[in-house]
């Protein structure tokens, strides 16, 4: 009897044995199939994300010349690097298209400008980069560029440099950079100020130190001299930023933007993304979600290329540097480019 009831037990835990298992393996696989939907729709919600323009095909061959390529790495090498260096166009753009870029701009909600500019030249190798600021008060020829509806705007001569974008976008804003400087473009990458915001905050704020007082009702920007640790809309301010500082030129802004891309790259350094996947997809999230680009960049995986490549790259590697200007004798709030320190420095990045 006894063994009898034994027996009848051991069947009975028998039988639910492989209804367990069998209800085991179905979560496991829902949950493996709900990880890979969730990872797709990761994947192209960020690809959906960036927006681009199709430079090349707009600019044609009317263009300065690639750079040439360094000679090819050692056979033995494990990872071969890039054999040409890199000019990328970095636009921060001050639109105010949308209800987040007017809360952090203000002003018209219509037409936009090139509020930073800045000249990004990676080495063939990927270990160093120099950051050329260009003044948006330069005054420079405009040429004539090619309009996406048809036709083409009018060479201008003695034209701010941050109105290439307003009259042609991103195709002029290009164009205008290599003519002033005869450096082939390779990329363009605009971002805009929600998309800033939004990364600084994906990151954890950013640490920036400043060397004198901040003052500036415009950028509503209220800074002690010291070290301090700023949200996503307080650096936006400072990047913003050229009233409340030295003479109120356009130059004193540039300072506080190059100190912003060297905090910035440090903390990027120092933030470990891959060991939070939440983080790594609210860093990603922000910025695929602002970002205007070139058909070169206009997906995730070129963007994780680009970013592997430069995976070596420190804070300490990047160079920052703004393009000689002396006064504009025809208005003192204006800047031209100074020869031949100018023109030498863009010699440096061809």
């Amino acid at each position: 009897m006894f063994l009898s009831v034994i027996g009848d037990d051991e069947d009975r835990r028998v039988g639910r044995r492989p209804r367990v298992l069998k209800a085991v393996g179905l979560t496991l696989a829902g949950a493996l199939v709900l990880g890979c939907a969730a990872a797709g729709w990761a994947y192209w919600h960020l690809n959906s994300n960036i927006k681009s323009v199709d430079i090349n095909s707009a600019l044609g061959d009317d263009r300065p010349a690639k750079a040439t390529p360094a000679p090819a790495p050692s056979a033995s090498q494990e990872v071969p690097l890039p054999t040409e260096a890199l000019n990328i166009l970095v636009l921060g753009s001050d639109s105010r298209s949308g209800k987040e870029n007017q809360a952090l701009g203000g002003g018209d909600s219509t037409g936009a400008r090139s509020d930073t500019a800045m000249v990004v030249h990676i080495d063939a190798g990927r270990t160093t980069a120099t950051v050329v600021s260009i003044p948006r008060d330069t005054l420079v020829t405009r040429p004539s560029c090619p309009l996406a509806s048809g036709g083409s705007t009018a060479v201008s001569y003695g034209a701010m440099f941050n109105t290439a974008y307003s009259v042609g976008g991103p195709v002029c804003a290009v164009k205008t950079v290599e003519s002033i400087t005869d450096v082939r473009m390779d990329h363009y990458i605009e971002i805009d100020f929600s998309g800033f915001a939004k990364l600084v905050n994906a990151l954890g704020g950013v640490t920036v130190t400043t060397d004198e007082d901040i003052d500036d009702n415009d950028s509503h920007l209220h800074l002690k001299a010291g070290t301090h640790h700023l949200d996503g809309k307080q650096a936006l301010a400072l990047a913003r930023t050229r009233h409340g500082i030295g003479d109120g030129s356009d130059l004193g802004r540039i300072g506080l933007q190059q100190k912003l891309v060297t905090a910035l790259l440090e903390q990027i350094s120092s933030t470990n993304l891959l060991t939070s996947p939440a983080k790594l997809y609210s860093v990603a999230d922000a910025v695929t979600g602002s970002l205007t680009t070139d058909t070169g960049l206009d997906s995730l995986t070129e963007l994780m290329s680009l970013g592997e490549s430069l995976k070596g790259l420190a804070a300490d590697d990047v160079k920052t540097v703004t393009m000689p200007v002396v006064t504009a004798a025809s208005n003192p709030n204006r800047v031209v480019a100074k020869e031949p320190a100018a023109s030498e420095l863009w010699e440096s990045l061809r």
